[in-house]
């Protein structure tokens, strides 16, 4: 998997959005497929209009959060590669407060995906922001 910083570089070499619409895809191929066992309703984030599963897995050894996620929607799965990028480094107290819309800003995301892509991006990031949280207070 590419690192964010790899990543920023990577997009700043696009003008055209479907030039940065095809590196997307080709990072959501990067990504390992989620296990057929996690693929249901317990693992699902509403509020994304494809699929889209997450997992997180906690160590009190490891400061680290881990995640797996997954989609059914190539493009969907590009962007959980740069989620993924972009947690890939932080500990849990860091991803609770880091602030990925910036990122998602300085890719200018937001702006070129459907508002229901821009949403499910959101409430993905909200559902993995609340799994830190909870780790951390519970």
């Amino acid at each position: 998997m590419e690192s964010i910083e790899r990543i920023r570089e990577n997009f700043s070499f696009f003008d055209d959005w479907e030039d940065k619409y095809r590196f997307v895809i080709d990072l959501g191929k990067e990504i390992p497929e989620l296990e057929e066992k996690y693929k249901t309703t317990d693992y699902l984030v509403p509020g994304c209009q494809s699929q889209v599963w997450l997992v997180t897995d906690f160590s009190s050894d490891d400061p680290h959060q881990r995640l797996r996620i997954d989609s059914d929607a190539h493009i969907v799965r590009g962007l959980i590669a740069i989620v993924l990028a972009a947690y890939a480094t932080k500990s849990v107290e860091e991803i609770k407060e880091y602030a990925i819309e910036k990122l998602f800003e300085e890719l200018h995301l937001l702006s070129h995906l459907s508002q229901t892509r821009g949403n499910g991006l959101k409430a993905m990031v909200a559902r993995i922001q609340q799994a830190a949280h909870q780790h951390l207070y519970s």
